[in-house]
């Protein structure tokens, strides 16, 4: 196993466009990190950086605490799985998860024996005769899973593997690879990760912890629960959680948030500071209909089997409370007023200036 250290890491491309702002991150040996955030927050960049598929404009990786900057791919001991498999389309998979091996030199019956070993550990063996194109997707990430853990790396590096894959088939293979993970780890091999997806599902039921991105810059590092309910700043609580959280616009006044003619009283005694601006963030979870609160229009309704949603309009905000559809029958249908009630242990109040959570 191998920790992996970013110190302060930046990537500058030729143009002068900074990609990467001098990030820090630690991933501990045998951790699960997952960074995760939206398309262009170059998340992947610092993959590839970490791979040395990318040239480090500035800062340190360190693995297993060896500074790794001027080192080769083939040098740092990693393993990559890509989201389009990589395989060899005329190579047979025994000869796929082999191929590495036996560049390495490596002696046959060895070899055999560790491609034995890890098509058990995938249940993959029925496909050792197959050739790349008579796989399925499914089964075709689990042998570039293979090709990557006969490696034995100090660190396996994933890029979007599952995003080729069909709804169903990204389920399964979410747990086949933490299940794996797990099994590595009590066994002592080789099992420190760090993943990357755009899939919040993905990032939430997979990893230790998460690193949450958003135009080169860590926004917050925290392992799923802290950051479904301790979101950091406004970007992470919108970004995590779906439906994502309501983040209201308005302003407090005494022990209240006010939202054009409406008050919804408040505990504001907590509070470090005041903001000129405040943002009122509530989980849809945290909603249910009720005689107080906040009162608007019934403009949308989404049966999500269940569960439904409930898209309210109150003044220019809309809210979306989720509630259980058995209990939705006790209610009048779109166009009529409902009011929300929010459970006052679950909201948040930002700054909208700085994105700061004042309710940590």
């Amino acid at each position: 196993m191998a920790s992996v250290d970013l110190i302060n890491l930046e990537k500058t491309y030729g143009g002068g466009f900074r990609a990467v702002h001098g990030i820090n991150l630690n991933i501990a040996d045998g951790e699960f990190m997952v960074l995760v955030g939206p398309s262009g927050c170059a998340k992947s960049t610092t993959l590839r950086m970490v791979a040395g598929l990318e040239e480090i404009t500035g800062g340190e990786v360190r693995i297993g605490g060896k500074v790794v900057n001027s080192l080769s791919p083939g040098e740092r001991s990693i393993a990559m799985v890509f989201q389009n498999y990589a395989l060899y389309p005329h190579m047979k998979v025994r000869s796929n998860l082999a191929f590495g091996l036996k560049l390495a030199g490596v002696p046959k019956p060895e070899i055999r024996k560790a491609v034995d070993e890890v098509a058990a550990i995938l249940e993959i063996e029925p496909l050792l005769d197959r050739l790349p194109k008579q796989l399925s997707g499914g089964q075709a990430q689990r042998v570039a899973l293979g090709r990557a853990l006969i490696k034995k790396p100090g660190v396996f590096l994933f890029d979007e593997p599952l995003s080729n894959l069909d709804a169903k088939l990204r389920a399964s293979m979410r747990v086949r690879i933490t299940e794996l993970h797990k099994r590595l780890k009590t066994q002592g091999l080789s099992s420190t990760v760090l993943y990357v997806t755009h899939d919040q599902t993905e990032a939430m039921t997979m990893g230790d912890r998460i690193c949450v991105m958003q135009g080169g810059h860590i926004m917050q590092v925290a392992d799923p629960k802290t950051l479904y309910n301790r979101p950091a700043n406004l970007f992470v609580a919108g970004f995590i959680g779906m439906p994502e959280m309501n983040l209201i616009d308005g302003r407090l006044d005494g022990d209240a948030f006010v939202l054009g003619d409406q008050r919804l009283p408040l505990d504001l005694s907590r509070l470090p500071r005041r903001p000129a601006q405040a943002v009122l963030g509530v989980r849809p979870q945290n909603l249910t209909p009720g005689a107080t609160g906040l009162t608007g229009t019934l403009a949308h309704v989404e049966f999500m089997g269940h569960d439904v949603n409930l898209h309210v309009d109150i003044g220019p905000a809309r809210m979306v409370a989720t509630m259980p559809a058995a209990d939705f029958d006790r209610l009048d249908r779109a166009g009529d007023r409902v009011t929300l009630t929010p459970d006052p242990s679950a909201l948040h109040i930002f700054d909208k200036d700085s994105g700061d959570n004042l309710s940590l």
